[in-house]
């Protein structure tokens, strides 16, 4: 597993991608914007230089990385040697099993596609191609390079063989692993959505302000990061989308709140529109 590839240069593709250069993959960062292709190189170097300057990584290490990683528009260009591809799109099961289709047209017959999802179906997914047993989850964590976790979940007919060459793939990123076998929502994606979710309603019904509310759950509980302020950070608009396959998939508790539904409605999209429950300046 020397050669990744990963498809769409938004927040998480562009992390995955810093992640796997910086650890020594052939990376090769996809997307069919010339734009974010560019604005994705940009935080790429920006944040390999601050990690130089932070101690983080070595100037070694840094040179390597930038080496390491290309920026490619052309779609099987991009896969053509590929050992691992991680499919990093929207949170659209039409694009995501029509992502699929693709790669399993341009890849390698060894290639192992994964995708980034943190609630939907891996099986239905795989079910598109003709190589299920090659097809897995890895679901990363926002920032990519700073959060320790992957869950690594198996469809019904990934291979014990994929697993533990995508299992070997996150140790040599440094991260953690953890092994899921697929279920809505996963294990972190349940549980946050909830917490979230109900987050939303008590501002909603004037329990407390946004501020506090974050506030109780970090102090109190001991999370680093309050589920109102996350959700700004993930996107409004990627959170109401995965509550709706939560909720059509495993009933009434994962409603989405009425505020949620509220603040997409008005472009209110967290830290990438400038506002959600909080307001994000330059």
């Amino acid at each position: 597993m020397k050669r990744i590839s990963v498809i769409g240069a938004g927040t998480m593709g562009r992390g995955i991608a810093y992640t796997a250069a910086v650890s020594g993959f052939t990376t090769i960062l996809n997307d069919i914007s010339d734009e974010n292709l560019t604005k994705a190189r940009d935080y790429i170097e920006k944040t390999l230089e601050t990690s130089v300057k932070k101690g983080f990584i070595s100037n070694t290490t840094c040179d390597e990385a930038l080496q390491n990683i290309s920026y490619l528009s052309d779609f099987s260009e991009s896969v053509k040697e590929a050992d691992l591809v991680i499919e990093a799109v929207f949170e659209l099961m039409e694009l995501k099993i029509d992502t699929f289709k693709k790669l399993d047209a341009a890849c390698p017959t060894h290639t192992i596609l994964a995708t980034n999802t943190s609630t939907m179906s891996p099986t239905e997914i795989a079910a598109q191609t003709s190589r299920p047993d090659q097809c897995v989850a890895m679901h990363f964590f926002n920032p990519v390079h700073k959060m320790k976790l992957i869950e690594v979940v198996r469809g019904l007919d990934t291979s014990d063989e994929t697993v533990e060459k995508v299992l070997e793939v996150g140790r040599k990123m440094d991260k953690e692993c953890v092994e899921v076998n697929e279920f809505p929502g996963f294990v972190t994606s349940r549980m946050n959505c909830l917490i979230g979710n109900e987050a939303m309603n008590m501002l909603m019904e004037g329990v407390s302000s946004a501020e506090d509310i974050d506030k109780a759950i970090k102090l109190g509980l001991n999370h680093p990061m309050g589920p109102l302020e996350l959700a700004d950070l993930v996107g409004l608009d990627s959170r109401l989308k995965n509550m709706n396959y939560l909720y059509e998939t495993l009933g009434e508790k994962y409603r989405p709140s009425p505020l949620l539904t509220k603040y997409v409605k008005a472009g209110r999209l967290g830290r990438k529109s400038g506002r959600g429950f909080y307001t994000y300046t330059e």
